[in-house]
């Protein structure tokens, strides 16, 4: 299929606000399925796994393929377009799905709740969006819902998101009475018909609407014009530009990320959801539209750039690892240049190593369709690659690319994991590399004191949906530890140290000296602007400057000494957490011509790291989670008092509908079992959600305990 007409595009909202519900009818209107899945009967073809099913939430992103020709155009062969499409998770603990699948999208549709407006994870993930420049068309669903209002959830949008949103259509009625949309750019009404909405019915604008429909419509028309010079001229001059010139204006500014179009509906009762696929067409880019691939020549670190297309040496990312009970592991990986056929070899330059393609799947959640050959700007999953994680880049080994990688979120949560019985102990191995390697916040350890395994992760729910998976696809039986918060360690002040390790005894000894300089990092500092004897993490965690002059440190053991000082990090001088945010200049030191080797060094910058951490004002910290509760009015007293029992800021109160919203800072420690609590004290009416913000520092008292526990 010619490029311009693909659309890699991913649904992505806050948990509940119906994005499983609208691929489910894209996947029916689009031919796809001859049925409707519906998610709260457990039958939603995109949430494929047993426990998305069982829960009702989305946990792992789903990736489809489907074709659609315009409503507008139904006749039209040169009009189809393909649309590789993935349904993200919601929920918080799963962000990992939605940052990754952004990635390597090129647009995006936005689910809102009718009722709710922007909620929590809506923000996170435009953020993600943004980070990825990513364009966007906004739907706000679910307006058949009971206290369901556009106006009040689009406003939502311009005061929490964009001020680029824009209505492209307006309902026609709410809640009970919602039976159709305005189109304000055509200015035509229109309603759905038959026993799935399957038939898009033209139709005049209601007389109640009309003057509403008139004063949006300008209020749009403004916004196009102003995106282009020319048409901005002649409408001042009296021109209004034909509907086709509006559309291509307003396409380039979408695309440029200038302008949002937010369209209306409800998935659930078929009404509108044809009409967004319209706009994907006309307003979301094909692969040709969005800035050529580039990433960095591995031989000399220049950037370089791919064009998009067929005949362009090979570059492709993978973004997402799946274990398939019937194939295997499977690789998921979006083409951005050249092509890739099955049973040939390619490189994967991040890993340095040569890797044989068995098969091409193209994937229908969880149903495989085998192809021979993918092309420039599809997404696709691959066989038999064995040494390919998250994020690594596959090209071709005469035209090296190193693309840009994924940043995967730090977890928050950890927990102690045991087999139960010595059967489950091996397997138990095996379940969580396979785990680790399809999620990226997963992380496994064994604690060097205990000797215990700890498994961390992004929340309570993604550790229990971890543990559920070992048993269910893994046959593993495991107990677990009460969950555990991840907390931090790193310093306020600065400190200067120096480093010793001289063992003589007879024959060749060992001797390493160096002499360093501790503060914190400068995060106000651009990495690009950071001196040339300066590495710093991508992260921001660790920075190593590099002061020897004169050879008074020969220069093979540097290293050495660096990793001394990222290993000394591993555990802080407080509670044994990890240390971050440190800047150590090495810039002192002695060497012996005989004695001295990198051990000896590495073992003295380790010496030299734990003193300086004693001086420079060590402190623990810990995870602060943005918290959103929603409450019927008459519990808003004994909420907040409740949240600030338990060390939350309060940060604002609002009304939604008939309820409200009370948003809050809390330390991640003090909302173990707050779900249960705010049901208790809500009669079972409070929802909640939250999602990490920030690390802050613990207060002294709560530091001493967290300190005697550790012992």
């Amino acid at each position: 299929m010619d490029l311009k007409n693909v659309r890699n595009i991913g649904i992505i909202a806050h948990i509940d606000a119906g994005k499983t519900t609208t691929s489910e009818r894209i996947l029916f209107y689009t031919g796809k399925n001859y049925k409707i899945g519906e998610v709260h009967e457990g039958e939603a073809t995109m949430d494929w796994m047993e426990q998305e099913r069982e829960r009702g939430i989305t946990i792992t992103s789903a990736a489809t393929t489907c074709f659609w020709t315009p409503t507008y155009a139904p006749d039209n062969k040169d009009m189809k377009h393909r649309f590789n499409l993935i349904d993200t998770p919601g929920h918080i603990d799963f962000t990992i799905e939605v940052k990754r699948s952004l990635r390597v999208l090129d647009g995006a549709v936005v689910v809102f709740d009718g009722v709710a407006g922007v909620e929590p994870q809506s923000e996170t993930n435009w953020r993600y969006a943004d980070e990825g420049n990513v364009p966007r068309v906004c739907f706000i669903n679910k307006l058949d819902r009971m206290g369901a209002s556009f106006e009040r959830s689009f406003q939502s949008i311009l005061d929490r998101l964009t001020k680029d949103a824009v209505r492209m259509q307006i309902p026609i009625g709410e809640e009970e009475n919602l039976s159709g949309v305005v189109d304000l750019l055509e200015m035509k009404a229109y309603k759905f018909e038959g026993d799935r909405g399957e038939r898009v019915i033209e139709m005049e604008i209601p007389e109640n609407l009309k003057a509403d429909a008139q004063k949006y419509h300008d209020v749009l028309i403004e916004k196009i014009v102003e995106q282009d010079e020319t048409a901005m001229t002649e409408y001042l001059d009296g021109k209004v530009p034909g509907v086709p010139e509006l559309k291509k204006i307003l396409r380039n500014a979408v695309i440029a990320n200038k302008v949002v179009p937010v369209f209306t509906g409800s998935a659930l009762k078929n009404k509108g959801v044809q009409l967004v696929l319209d706009a994907v067409i006309d307003y979301l880019p094909s692969p040709l539209d969005i800035p050529p691939p580039h990433g960095l020549d591995p031989n000399t670190g220049e950037e370089i750039t791919r064009e998009v297309s067929d005949k362009a040496p090979l570059s492709a990312l993978a973004f997402k690892i799946q274990s398939d009970p019937y194939v295997g592991q499977l690789t998921f990986f979006r083409v951005y240049s050249g092509t890739l056929e099955s049973g040939s070899y390619v490189y994967n330059i991040t890993k340095n190593k040569k890797e044989r393609i068995g098969r091409i799947v193209r994937m229908h959640a969880d149903q495989r369709e085998e192809v021979k050959k993918v092309f420039a700007g599809e997404i696709a999953a691959a066989v038999g690659l064995k040494d390919t994680l998250t994020s690594d880049t596959l090209c071709d080994e005469d035209h090296p690319i190193l693309l840009e990688k994924i940043i995967v979120p730090e977890p928050v949560i950890s927990m102690r994991i045991e087999p139960k019985t010595k059967a489950d102990q091996e397997k138990m191995g095996m379940a969580l590399n396979r785990l680790v390697s399809e999620d990226p916040t997963f992380r496994v350890k064994t604690d060097p004191e205990t000797l215990e395994t700890i498994i961390a992760g992004m929340g309570e729910l993604h550790l229990e949906i971890m543990v559920d998976r070992m048993k269910r696809e893994f046959s593993v039986d495991a107990n677990t530890g009460k969950p555990q918060v991840a907390y931090k360690e790193t310093i306020l002040g600065s400190a200067e140290a120096e480093g010793k390790y001289i063992k003589q005894s007879g024959g060749r000894g060992q001797y390493g000296h160096v002499k360093i300089r501790m503060k914190p990092i400068d995060k106000d500092v651009d990495v690009t602007d950071l001196p040339k004897n300066t590495k710093r993490d991508k992260d921001n965690s660790f920075e190593f400057i590099n002061s020897i002059k004169g050879g008074i440190i020969p220069q093979e053991y540097i290293p050495a000494a660096e990793k001394g000082f990222r290993e000394a990090m591993d555990r802080g001088i407080s509670a044994g957490f990890q240390v971050v945010d440190v800047s150590i200049e090495l810039y002192d030191g002695s060497y012996h011509d005989v004695d001295s080797s990198e051990v000896a060094f590495k073992i003295a910058a380790s010496m030299a790291f734990q003193d300086a951490s004693k001086r420079a004002k060590p402190v623990i910290l810990e995870p602060i989670m943005n918290v959103e509760v929603v409450i019927p009015e008459k519990f808003m007293g004994d909420i907040t008092g409740h949240l600030s029992s338990k060390r939350g800021q309060i940060e604002s109160m609002e009304d939604r509908g008939m309820n409200k919203v009370v948003k809050a800072l809390v330390p991640l420690s003090e909302m173990f079992g707050y779900v249960t609590a705010l049901r208790s004290m809500t009669e079972g009416r409070g929802t909640s959600t939250m999602e990490f913000a920030h690390y802050a520092v613990v207060p002294s008292n709560v530091a001493q305990t967290i300190i005697e526990s550790r012992k």
